[in-house]
Parts: structure tokens; sequence; C-alpha cells
């Protein structure tokens, strides 16, 4: 053992001196790296991922657990209540390993880009300790259950760009932590073995195992002989031996029949300390030990024997000192001598089931078998009952706890109690430095989140009250919770209590379906709140009633698919709140307030603001200007400004296309150290700011890098300033000037930089963006009622640059796409063996009179030009046509059935897939 102990303190030496080159180790010698003024840092994390293992940090000098929220890598400590976040990943990490000194982490993920990251964990602990961070800002959670603070990350050691194609489903590091073991996460698995100090572009050795082994989710070293390997799924158990250029493998049967009982699925497995065995745990309380069979090969191993250890299911199996320790669904955690007999168990705990159990790093254990340092260590469940001493150590469980357990003195501290289900609820308090988290599992917390401490927390019942939605009133004294089974309560924001009745209960369930959004008046005299049944409903507070503090008003389902938003605002001149609703139908309704009672809540407008786009969100653009206007975002990634009253669309930008549209939308609260005004959003993915939110000096900044006046959007057009696309915009809207004058004019022309609006749809479409009739109206809009509550006069003529930006706003952010043909013939199309056709006939009528109505001229002036039909007569100059044979010539040059590929070849001229010449 001594010589093992030399063997692994001078591969430890040769990691760290391998290591030297990216970080330092030595923490007096760690230089402080100062914040980098960026605009959206991590500093906090809550939230842990259940589904990865806590790991123990502890050493003696530090008390930390690592555990994992998302794409980030979390060493807390939790008697300094800090943490330092170990961010690189872009995907959610799937699998965490330690060496045997608790220095070096591997973090591994799975997905697009996946990476395998080596840290050091002394050099980020010492650079936590050395800085002062910046003030922590609350940003919202994301689809992992993990909400964020903001601030620096940390310098890996070593990276491995993709260390298989989608991933590690495993991932496990030797003692000496020279080596570390990935497993894929996909089928067929390959598995890997890597000297991270050498070399991070190749493994040493690689297998791929068959399809038939079950996907293998936990590897392991051998602690005594890093050369051995051992992999288990729920079905098969694995051994490997493996040497710097192959890697060979065992995969033994074994079958309910070999030993006349139930095997169960397996856990985890382990080998067992100076002896040739390894050990399985089971899900039906068993320990599989597999005996080396003989041979050239190591991984030779089949079962031996079944030992029957409980009749619950184990969750777990590792090692300490020369213990065996289990932990199981029970919650309890046994350790066993090296024959499994058992010397001690834990079943206090109360956490829940057990998915590790990890040990501080001490090796000098020795030193506690004194009997001074003894009497404070419980007696062993032996019979000679000597004082059981092992080192401290955390456990963590599938429900979200981590605790920390001192044997010496059996003292149990929990480290986080987390929510175990989907998070989908957060609340912020309007002045305060408070944070309200509620999740599917009933849990629901207060934070203060500048001191990082739980103010207070309550538990509601999981099977009927799953927590969906949640915000606080503008005071903050109260909180307004949404669950998935139509249930609405309000609680005291502070001490999240029922307020109400004379019975402590202020609840309503007139709700029938999962209520999605909940919210507040500004005066805090209304409650509305709109659900997956598609209908708004609203409550009224009655403060001069302590019996019954708020009542039931009523319901409306003024929208025929899902509800997307709802919000309250403030009537313009006014204090009278009013509340709109947004819905998948593109419908923007307006509620009556003022002049609904109870069960008759009124309508004041119900209008439709979109033609193909589905709107995602919509907020209340700030009051700095003299009218009121609604910011809407859409799923074809454009941000919309609607007059609140009217609902005319007064602008149109280009949103974010950072991955997925918009899902929120909000406005910061003015502040009195800021004089502009910011708008933070989020997608499915993604939380980004629209010009700043967090350090806006950085973010200011950033976005003057961007350039000023129309250079971003030069940037936005294919080729850029010198390119073709812009030079055929100049050219166009020049020739737009000559024909707004007359092409066959005799007269003096008139050089200007403008053009009439009129001209506008046509340079369009000399571009290649042909805007629908709606979508014309708006952008003439946005340009003639550009100063008009200003001036009261109308702008009827656009300069270049003007157009420019009309341009790039408004036309598609990611041009034509084939499938929003396809997907049309599919919704209106019958099958056949061409795929999804519409008759000729219907395919006219359509045309005629679904959308955008057209009539039979129009239509066949259409056509014409489409098909290049001049006998249907008329041009776009005189705008004459003959439409009297438009329908029997249309139908000589259609074909009966019409398909997508034929339509989009024939009519429309697009290169369709093996038609690289389409038809005129």
């Amino acid at each position: 053992m001594e010589e093992d102990q030399e063997q692994r303190s001078g591969a430890q030496s040769r990691v760290a001196s391998a290591a030297s080159s990216h970080v330092d180790g030595e923490e007096d010698e760690v230089e402080e790296v100062k914040p980098t003024p960026t605009s959206l840092n991590m500093c906090w994390s809550f939230g842990v991922n259940r589904h990865v293992p806590v790991q123990n940090l502890s050493n003696g000098s530090r008390k930390v657990a690592f555990y994992v929220c998302s794409h980030v890598g979390i060493m807390f400590d939790w008697e300094a209540n800090k943490q330092q976040l170990l961010q690189g990943h872009c995907n959610a990490i799937s699998c965490t390993c330690v060496s045997e000194d608790r220095r070096w982490v591997a973090t591994a993920d799975c997905g697009k880009d996946s990476m395998v990251i080596i840290w050091d964990s002394l050099t980020t602990t010492a650079s936590v300790q050395q800085h002062h961070w910046p003030p922590a800002y609350t940003v919202r959670l994301d689809n992992s259950s993990t909400l964020f603070l903001l601030y620096v990350d940390s310098i890996p050691v070593q990276t491995i760009f993709e260390a298989h194609p989608n991933g590690c489903a495993a991932i496990a590091m030797s003692p000496d932590a020279k080596y570390i073991a990935t497993i894929s996460s996909t089928l067929p698995q390959t598995v890997s073995v890597w000297d991270w100090t050498v070399n991070g572009d190749m493994p040493m050795c690689s297998v791929v195992l068959g399809d038939d082994f079950g996907k293998q989710t936990y590897i392991t070293f051998n602690p005594e002989d890093t050369t051995e390997l051992v992999s288990n799924s729920e079905s098969q158990v694995i051994f490997y031996q493996w040497n710097e250029k192959t890697l060979e493998f065992v995969a033994p049967p074994l079958t309910d029949k070999d030993f006349n009982r139930s095997v169960g699925l397996y856990s985890q497995s382990i080998f067992q300390l100076q002896s040739p065995r390894a050990l399985t745990a089971t899900s039906c309380g068993n320990i599989v030990v597999w005996e080396h069979t003989g041979g050239d090969l190591k991984c030779n191993r089949k079962a031996f024997k079944i030992v029957k250890l409980q009749e619950k299911a184990l969750t777990l199996l590792t090692t300490t000192n020369r213990f065996i320790v289990t932990g199981d669904v029970a919650g309890h955690v046994r350790f066993l001598d090296q024959q499994l007999r058992l010397t001690n168990w834990y079943k206090h705990f109360n956490a829940g089931p057990i998915n590790a159990v990890s040990f501080s790093y001490s090796p000098k254990i020795a030193d506690r078998q004194t009997p001074q340092v003894q009497a404070n260590y419980p007696p062993s469940s032996t019979l000679d009952a000597v004082p059981f001493v092992v080192n401290d150590f955390l456990i963590s469980t599938s429900t979200t706890n981590i605790a920390h357990f001192a044997t010496d003195g059996s003292k149990l501290q929990f480290v986080r109690r987390e929510h175990d289900s989907d998070t989908h609820a957060i609340a912020c308090h309007p002045s305060g430095p408070r944070l309200c988290i509620g999740s599917y599992s009933g849990l629901l917390q207060l934070w203060d989140y500048e001191k990082k401490e739980l103010l207070a927390s309550r538990v509601f019942d999981q099977r009927q009250l799953m927590i969906q939605c949640m915000t606080f009133n503008p005071s903050g004294d109260l909180l307004a919770i949404g669950f998935t089974n139509g249930n609405v309560r309000v609680l005291d924001g502070l001490l999240l209590k029922e307020e109400g009745h004379s019975d402590g209960l202020a609840v309503f369930n007139h709700c029938h379906d999962c209520v999605t959004n909940i919210k507040f008046s500004h005066d805090s005299n209304y409650l509305a709140t709109c659900d997956l049944d598609r209908c708004v409903t609203v409550f009224k507070a009655q403060m001069d009633n302590s019996d019954q503090p708020w009542v039931y008003i009523g319901k409306q389902r003024a929208h025929y698919k899902t509800i997307q938003d709802i919000s309250f605002g403030i009537a313009l001149d006014s204090d009278i709140p009013r509340l709109l609703s947004l819905g998948q139908d593109r419908v923007l309704v307006e509620y009556d307030l003022l002049n609904s009672s109870t069960d008759d809540l009124r309508l004041i407008s119900s209008e439709r603001i979109e033609q193909s786009a589905v709107p995602q969100c919509f907020t209340w653009y700030p009051p700095i200007v003299k009218e009121n206007f609604l910011v809407v975002a859409n799923d074809q990634f454009k941000l919309k400004l609607f007059n609140s009253t009217t609902k005319m669309c007064r602008q149109t930008l280009l949103g974010p296309t950072y991955g997925t549209p918009l899902r929120r939308l909000i406005v910061l609260p003015a502040h009195e150290e800021r004089l502009s005004r910011y708008l933070p959003y989020i997608t499915v993915d993604k939380l980004k700011v629209k010009v700043a939110l967090f350090f806006f000096s950085a973010l200011e900044a950033s976005a003057t890098l961007g350039g000023e006046g129309l250079v971003p959007f030069y940037g936005l057009l294919e080729g850029g300033r010198d390119g073709e696309l812009c030079a055929e915009l100049e050219d166009y809207f020049y020739y737009a000037q000559i024909r707004s004058q007359g092409v066959e004019t005799t007269d003096t022309r008139q050089v200007s930089t403008k053009v009439p609006l009129a001209q506008v749809p046509y340079i369009m479409r000399a571009l290649g963006y042909y805007p629908t009739e709606q979508e014309i109206d708006d952008m003439i809009n946005e340009v003639k009622f550009r100063d008009y509550v200003a001036t009261g006069k109308y702008v009827n003529e656009i300069d270049l640059g003007e157009f420019i930006k009309l341009y790039v706003n408004h036309r598609p952010a990611f041009g034509l796409s084939p499938f929003d043909l396809n997907e049309a013939f599919t919704k209106l199309g019958m099958p056949s063996d061409e795929g999804f056709v519409i008759d000729r006939d219907r395919l006219l009528t359509l045309l005629q009179n679904k959308g955008e109505h057209m009539t039979e001229a129009e239509l066949a002036e259409f056509m014409s030009t489409l098909l290049g039909l001049g006998e249907l007569g008329g041009s776009a100059e005189t705008g004459t046509y003959d439409a009297s044979n438009a329908s029997d010539l249309l139908k000589e040059h259609l074909p009966e059935n019409v398909t997508a590929d034929s339509f989009a070849a024939q009519v429309l001229g697009f290169v369709t897939e093996g038609n690289e010449t389409p038809s005129s």
C-alpha cells in the first residue's frame, strides 16, 4: 500500500506539472483576475440537477460540495455561503467525476459541440477567496429548472472537444488523476480512455459496445489497478482491461435462472479492495459478486454469487477506506465490511432516496484512532461495538436534497434543499431583494438574493397543487399563485401564508385547467389569470372587507386558441387599469373592467393584429411618449409596436434571431441613475437584453461597437455596404423616382433624395420581398404617422436611408421557406400518391376567398404574370385586366390536381428538388 501511495503521489505531481501551463496550482501564488466588464456574467445559481450526483470536495481545509446546475458546475462552500461557478459548457452537464484527493474535477455534457472539461478546484477556490464580487442581479430561470444570478467564469485546465459525437453519458477519473474514461451518450456506445495531462485531442484507446448491452450509465476505475474498469447499464455489467493501444472488454451474462433468484436492475458497480472481486448493486436489494475466471485477461469475470442485503432497492454502491457503502430508496446509508457484513448504518436522514454518498478527503484517518478522538464517534453495529470512525460525507438524493453528515458527533446539516420537479414559476419582489421560486413539486421558497438566505418556504400537496406561475403585487405585500389544476391562491408576500377568509384561506377554483399566467393591476385592485382552457379570469380586491378581501368577477373565453400572454396597463391620462390578452389565434382582446360585474366579464374590443405570424408575448411600452403603445413579439422574429387604442401597427423591427423566437418581454422600471430604458427578453434557451441590463456601460459599449446610423443596417444586407444587394437597392430606389414622375415624359426630371410612399411596395417586390396588402399598409403607416403626434402632419415621402431600415426590418428574417408552402398544402390538401394535392377549382376558390380577399380581376392579373399568360390581358402600368375568360384560361394552364412541388415550379417559378430549371 505504501508503494501504491508513492505511485499515486508521483502521478499527481505529474498531473499538477502538466496543468501548470494552464493554471497555477498554489493558492498563495494565484493572481487575482478581475471580472470582465461583460453584460451577463453569472455569480450565483439557485437550483440543483438531481440527476447528476453531488461530489464532496472537502479536504480538511475547506468544506465544499460540487454539484451541477444546467450548463454550470457549482463549487459551494456551505459554511461561507459562497459559490464558484465553473462555466464553459454549451449544453447541460450530464456527468462529473473527481480525483481521489478532490483537487481535479471533470465535467462532461451531452449535445452538439459537447465537451469534457477538467478543472483545478484548488485554484478556482483561491480565486473566489480573493475576488470582491460586483453586486448580484436576478434573472429568469431556464427550462432545466434553474435560476441564475450573474458573474464570472473560471479557466479550465484541459478541454476535450467532442470526446464523443453527442457527448458523454458517464465519466470516471483514475485515483491518481492521470486518466479519465468516458462513455458516449448514444447507441452504439463508445468507451474511451484518455491521458488528459498529455493529449486532449485523441484518446489512448477506444472500443465500441453492442446495442444489446443497454445504455451504460456508470463507469469507474479499479482504485488498485488503473488499467481495469467496470461499467454497467440496468441490464449488463461490463469489465475492461486497457493499455496505451487497446481496450478489451468482457460482458459476463447473468439471468435469474443462474442462481434461482431475481437479480434485479443494476445500479452501480465497484472493485472490491484488496480482492480480485467486483460488486454490483441491484434494485432487488442484492449484491452481485463477480470473480476473476483466470486467463490472460484480467477482465475475464463471471458471477460468483448473489448476496441478499435487504428488500429495498440499492441505488448506490461505493467504498471508503476499508468499508463498502450502500444507499437505497428509503434514504438509508449502510457500511459493510469486506465480507459484506453490516458494520453500521444510518436510517434517520429523512432526505429521500440516496443517489450519491461522497466522502471528504483525509489520508490521515489513522490519527483518529486515539481514545480521546474516538469518544465522539458512534459505536459500530458489531458485537465489540468499537467506535465507528470514517470521514465526514455528503449525501445527495433524488428529491434534490444535499446534506453533510459529520461522523465526529453524528451531526446532519442540510446544505441545499431544492426543487425535485420542473420549476416554472418565479417572481421578483418589486422593491426588495427578495425572490420567490415555485415548482411542480409543490415547494415554494422565498430567498434574499443579496444575502443568499432562505427567508421562508412551504410545501403544497404535490399531487394536486403543482405551481405553474406566480407574481407579486406592485407593493410586494401579496403573492398570487396559479396551479396546474386551475387553483388560484393569494398569499402573504413575506410569510407565504394565505390571507382572506376567517378560515385563513383566499382560494379560488374557477379555472378548469392549468393557470399559465397571472398578473396584478398597477393599483393591486385587480388580479387576472389565463389558463389552458383559453379563459381569462378576473378577481377584484375588497379593501374594506377583511373577511373576504378578494372576490371573483368573472371569466371570458374570447380566444379560440391558446392564450399566449396577458397584461395590465394604465389608460392614457388617467389611473384606470386596462387588461389585455393575446392569443395564438392572433387576436388582441381588451376587457371592460369598470362595467363588469359578478359572472359578467365584459369586452371592449377584439381585433386580429397578425396575418400569418403567431404572437408570442407582449408588454406595455414605457410611458415616455404621448401615445400608449404595446410591444408584441411574434414567431417570425419581429417586434411590432401597436397603438393600444387604435390597434394600428406603428412600427416593425427585426427582433433577435438567436435560436428561437422571443417567449417573454419586460421593460425594466425607471431608475434615477439610468437615463435610458431597457428591454430584457428570453427565448426557449437564452436570456438576452435589448440594449442593456446588467453592467450597463459594458452593454452600451458593445452596442456602440455595432455602429451608428445606417452602419448596423448595412451589416444586415447580404454583401454589406459595398455588396450587390445594396447597389441594386439604390438603383431601384432612384428608378422609383423616375417611375413616380412618369416613365414616358419629356418634362424636366425633379431630382430628389426621396420617393413617394406609394412607390415603396414596388421597390420591395423588385428586391424579392413580396408583402401582403396588410404588410404594405403597415409599412406605409409606419412612415406616414411617424411625426403625426408631434407635428399634426403626415409624412408622404421616404429617403434611401429610411427605406433601407424599412426593408431590413420588414422582410422575412430568413427568407421564404419551402416548408411553409408544404405545410399549407398539408393542411388544405388531400393525401395522394404524389403527396398532398389540392383540386384546381378549390385552389382558385381558396386564392380568392381565404386570407386577403382577391377579386377575379386581381386573380387574373397575378396569375397571368406568374404563368406568363399574355392572353389574359392588362398590365401593371395600365392597371386594366380582362377577367371575363380568366377562369377558363387558368384552368387550361393549371393541372387538375396541384401539388406543392408543381405549384412552386409552374406558378411561383421556384427551383424544387429534381427540377433545377423551373417552368415559366
